[in-house]
């Protein structure tokens, strides 16, 4: 009898979190659904739901942005840290907008939780886009290691060439090593287009001015400790699974700036050997939020992929 009581305490918990999750949504409920899963662990969705959440129910779509459990403005909420109770929190969001099917878009970190909850519920997907997200985690580092390096070298930067050094003999499934990594692709730009466009300007500074703009530089330090600890996601590799939905027929795109200093452009053919060329766009003058850098031709091919 104890353990029911204890197992019926923590479905409650686990339905009242998910109600008291940051949820916003967009457009009309008819409409086709997309649910925008944002990146980090430790960020959230503001940069996305200041610049393209309506523009894109605009488009056509019921568009439902959320912050996940433990991060970004849901970050109140008592959180686990496991891809287990963020599959059960998004399932709880269907349920509570009564969606069958669903096109996730999944933003960098957002996409390994795309990936993950189509392996768990392939028949709730209607289409997974990928939006510069990795595949193999391992390969992202070794790209931002590799070009800082050149590009510290051509500057003949001794300190920062130290720090390579370091980092090189550093264990590279540590989050040490990751989040020394970011820092390295931050101090060098590679989250900002070489030259960005006007339209991209303008939404960057429109997302300065809004209310929203508070949380850009809020990162949450929690998520990605327990992230590692539960799930080693420094460590993770999709190859795998995203061949196994491929095998499935679940519709899977990617959508990657040539300006994103995170990717090589082998890693995007690597993509494209797994998910079909015709399938990934890669576009130019954009960098990590291509939703933002080339919004445009964003939606275009958002449209094209899902429609």
């Amino acid at each position: 009898m104890k353990n029911i009581v204890s197992l019926l305490l923590l479905l409650v918990a686990s339905h009242t979190y998910a109600q008291d999750l940051y949820l916003k949504t967009y457009g009309n409920q008819n409409d086709q659904p997309i649910i925008y899963l944002h990146g980090g662990p430790g960020y959230n969705s503001t940069s996305f739901e200041a610049t393209t959440a309506q523009k894109m129910a605009d488009e056509g779509f019921f568009v439902i942005v959320y912050d996940r459990r433990g991060e970004g403005r849901s970050d109140k909420l008592t959180a686990a840290f496991t891809f287990e109770e963020t599959i059960s929190d998004l399932n709880l969001i269907y349920e509570k907008y009564d969606l069958e099917k669903a096109t996730l878009i999944g933003h960098s970190f957002g996409g390994i939780v795309a990936t993950l909850f189509a392996e768990a519920a392939p028949e709730k997907i209607a289409h997974i886009v990928l939006v510069s997200a990795p595949v193999v985690l391992q390969e992202t580092f070794q790209t931002i290691i590799d070009t800082c390096e050149v590009i510290y070298q051509k500057k003949a930067d001794k300190v920062n060439l130290n720090y390579i050094a370091m980092l090189k003999k550093m264990d590279p499934r540590s989050l040490e090593y990751s989040s020394y990594c970011f820092m390295h692709a931050m101090a060098n730009g590679f989250y900002t287009p070489k030259k960005m466009t006007e339209a991209a300007s303008a939404l960057y500074a429109k997302y300065s001015k809004s209310e929203l703009f508070k949380y850009a530089n809020q990162m949450s330090y929690t998520a990605p400790q327990g992230f590692w600890e539960k799930e080693q996601y420094t460590s993770i590799d999709l190859t795998e699974n995203l061949s196994k939905l491929v095998a499935k027929s679940i519709p899977i795109y990617g959508i990657y700036g040539k300006d994103d200093g995170l990717f090589s452009t082998q890693q995007i053919e690597g993509v494209s050997s797994i998910i079909g060329a015709k399938n990934v766009y890669y576009i130019a003058q954009s960098s990590h939020n291509p939703f933002i850098d080339r919004q445009k031709a964003f939606l275009d091919r958002l449209t094209e992929f899902t429609k």
